[in-house]
């Protein structure tokens, strides 16, 4: 039987972490809460976590200071919670790592949702079907494992990506020398609508651009095309 997942809450408003955990309780997930970072690193020895709810808004150590921690241990889905209106913050955490944001105040059902997405790409992968997800898929000397959810460079070193940055590249893999927008890649990616400052692919595209480009600054891998979207350039082949 499949064990539920297991959640850990940091956040310091009792009534928002109270009411979070009650429901998702109620919709079989284990909840653990913290208030703030302090306990972070004890509860993540000794407990397995599958996915983090973490609020940018912290007493002591921040949230975005405590997302870039956790990703210079893990690779751990985060969902960020963040107060509405705060872009910079929020822009912030995706370019640390997030994998998902929510802005303050929610409905817990869309956080669920959001949980629920993040923690099908971190099991599976997006585009991974049945039929395919056993593949490698190679481009210009990297290897991308849809299995493994892994990506080599040409010297097999493994290149740790977050589980957002994996499923991006990979839709980018599965679509070479299409022009894709900004909202085809949210939706395939993380399955919802932009919002109205929606920057969250842009950052991811930025992010797989430090990983895989010779110069992010010049990219010829991905490149953008202006008032419509992004282009991979490379020729991909089933390895």
């Amino acid at each position: 039987m499949k064990k539920p997942p297991h959640i850990l809450v940091i956040d310091d408003d009792r009534e928002i972490s109270s009411l979070v955990a009650r429901y998702l309780r109620d919709n079989d997930c284990r909840v653990s809460l913290l208030g703030d970072g302090r306990d972070l690193d004890r509860l993540l020895d000794d407990h397995r976590i599958d996915l983090i709810v973490l609020d940018l808004m912290l007493p002591g150590e921040d949230g975005l200071s405590l997302c870039k921690r956790l990703r210079a241990r893990s690779q751990l889905p985060i969902v960020m919670l963040t107060a509405k209106g705060d872009e910079v913050d929020r822009i912030l955490g995706l370019e640390l790592g997030a994998d998902d944001y929510l802005a303050k105040p929610f409905n817990p059902r869309e956080l669920l949702a959001r949980i629920r997405a993040v923690l099908r790409r971190s099991a599976s992968g997006v585009l991974c079907t049945a039929g395919n997800r056993s593949r490698v898929l190679a481009f210009l000397g990297w290897r991308i494992d849809c299995a493994l959810r892994e990506l080599k460079n040409a010297d097999g070193v493994h290149v740790i990506l977050t589980d957002a940055e994996f499923s991006l590249l990979q839709a980018l893999c599965e679509r070479p020398g299409r022009i894709l927008s900004r909202d085809q890649l949210l939706d395939v990616t993380q399955g919802r609508s932009p919002g109205i400052f929606e920057r969250s692919i842009d950052i991811l595209i930025s992010r797989l651009r430090r990983k895989i480009e010779n110069d992010p600054r010049q990219p010829s891998i991905i490149k953008t095309v202006r008032s419509e979207g992004y282009l991979f350039t490379p020729t991909v082949e089933a390895a």
